[in-house]
C-alpha cells in the first residue's frame, strides 16, 4: 500500500544529507552488507540523476575493520577501535565506490574530526571540498576519523556528524535512516499506548522527553541523539526525517513527499537562518568599501561582490568572518562572510578573478563575498 503523499520539504530539497547507521550497513556487526550499500547507491544515484546533490553519511567502519582482523569481540581501548576503523575504512571506502561507480557516479571519501568543524579556516576547507565535489557530480561519504580522534574531539555519534554535515553544506534536508520506524510519544516496548508522531517541529523540547531525555538507556546513541540531530539541522534551516532504513526505496519515495518516518520541520528556511544570523552580528572585525557601480548591483540586484568593486579594506579580519560592505558615503549597505582575509583583500581590490593567483598564489573564489552569503541591510 503506497504512503500518502503530504506537503513534505525533502519533495522539494535539491541538496541531501543521508545518514546510515551501523545495523543498516552492516550483517548484524559482521562487516559490511554488500547488498544494502548497494541499495543505497543505487537510490543515491536516481536522486542525483534528478538534479538533486547527495551527500552520504555512513558507519560500519569499525565493524569491517573487526571482520578484516578476525576479532569476534568488540575491543574497548581506544588504540584496538582506533585501529580497527583504520582497516574497516579501506573496505567502508572500497565497497562505497564499488557499488555507486556500478551506478555511473563517482565517489570520494571524506573523515572529519570535531576539530575539524570547529577551527574556522578548516571549517571553509571543509566545506569548499564537499561543494566542489558536489559540483563535479561526486558522492561525498563522510565518517568520523576514528583513526585519530579521542573523546575529547569525537562527535560521539554519526547522527551529530549528519546534522553538522547538513550545517556544514547548507543542506535542504537531513535523513536519519535507522533501524527503528520513527519517534514514538514513548517507549513502545515498554508502554503499550505509545503513538506514533508522524510530523512535529523540529527543536521542540517535548521531543527529547518522548524520546527518553539526555542520560536515559534510550538516550546514548539511541532515539534522542537523533532529536538533537535535527534540533541542531534546523538551526540552518534543515527539515530532518528518521525513517526505517530497510524500506524499500526509502529515499525515492522521501524525495517524491511521501510520508515515512518521522518529519521533524524546520521553522526557518535555509537561506532566512543563515542571513538572520549575519544580521545579527554586532561586532564586525572589518569592512569593505565598494563604488557606485557594485553598490548598485548589491542594492537592487543582490549580486555577489567581486574584487574589481571594492574601493578600500578596514580592519583586520579573516577568512570566514562577517564584514560590513560599506557605499562610498561609509553607509552600510551589506554585510556577508568574506572569501578572503584582510590582507589578502587588500592586495586584490580593484582587481579582476585572473589576477588572484598571481598577486595571492592561489584563488579560494573569484568573489570576496558570494551572494548566498550576503544579506543587504540597507
Amino acid at each position: 500500500m503506497t504512503s500518502p503523499v503530504f506537503s513534505s520539504p525533502l519533495r522539494d530539497a535539491r541538496r541531501i544529507v543521508v545518514k546510515v547507521g551501523s545495523s543498516l550497513v552492516t550483517n548484524e556487526g559482521r562487516g559490511l552488507d554488500e547488498q544494502a550499500i548497494g541499495l543505497w547507491c543505487t537510490q543515491l544515484a536516481a536522486l542525483a540523476r534528478e538534479g538533486r546533490e547527495v551527500v552520504m553519511v555512513s558507519s560500519g567502519a569499525v565493524a569491517e575493520g573487526m571482520k578484516r582482523l578476525g576479532w569476534s569481540t568488540r575491543p574497548k581501548d581506544i588504540n584496538e577501535l582506533q585501529a580497527a576503523a583504520a582497516v574497516g575504512q579501506m573496505g567502508l571506502a572500497q565497497m562505497y565506490e564499488t557499488k555507486l561507480r556500478e551506478n555511473g557516479m563517482g565517489s570520494a571519501q571524506v573523515l572529519l574530526t570535531h576539530a575539524d568543524l570547529a577551527d574556522r579556516e578548516r571549517y571553509l576547507n571543509a566545506r569548499s571540498t564537499l561543494l566542489t565535489l558536489l559540483r563535479l557530480g561526486v558522492v561525498p561519504v563522510i565518517n568520523e576519523n576514528d583513526t585519530v580522534v579521542n573523546d575529547e574531539i569525537k562527535f560521539g555519534d554519526n547522527d551529530t556528524l549528519g546534522a553538522l554535515v547538513a550545517n556544514l553544506v547548507e543542506a535542504d534536508a537531513l535523513v536519519i535512516l535507522t533501524d527503528q520506524r520513527g519517534l514514538f510519544t514513548a517507549d513502545p516496548r515498554r508502554d503499550p499506548s505509545a503513538q506514533f508522531v508522524e510530523v512535529a517541529k523540529a527543536g521542540d523540547p517535548a521531543l527529547e522527553v518522548m524520546a527518553g531525555g539526555t542520560g536515559s538507556s534510550l538516550g546514548r546513541g539511541g532515539m534522542i541523539t537523533k532529536i538533537l540531530a535535527a534540533k541542531r539541522a534546523a538551526g540552518s534551516g534543515a527539515s530532518t526525517v528518521i525513517a526505517w532504513g530497510r524500506e524499500p526505496d526509502a529515499l525515492l519515495r522521501l524525495a517524491r513527499g511521501e510520508s515515512l518516518g518521522t518529519l521533524l520541520v524546520a521553522q526557518t528556511q535555509k537561506s532566512q537562518a543563515r542571513k538572520r544570523w549575519m544580521s545579527d552580528q554586532l561586532q564586525l572585525r572589518g569592512s569593505v568599501s565598494v563604488d557606485a557601480g557594485a553598490a548598485a548591483k548589491l542594492r537592487a540586484e543582490g549580486k555577489s561582490l567581486l574584487p574589481i568593486g571594492m574601493t578600500g579594506v578596514e580592519g583586520e579580519f579573516s577568512r570566514g568572518d562577517v564584514i560590513a560592505i560599506r557605499d562610498a558615503e561609509g553607509v552600510e549597505i551589506a554585510r556577508g562572510l568574506a572569501n578572503y582575509a584582510s590582507s589578502e583583500a587588500r592586495l586584490i581590490c580593484r582587481k579582476p578573478s585572473s589576477e588572484f593567483e598571481r598577486l595571492l598564489g592561489y584563488v579560494a573564489e573569484p568573489e570576496m563575498v558570494h551572494r548566498t552569503n550576503l544579506v543587504v541591510t540597507r
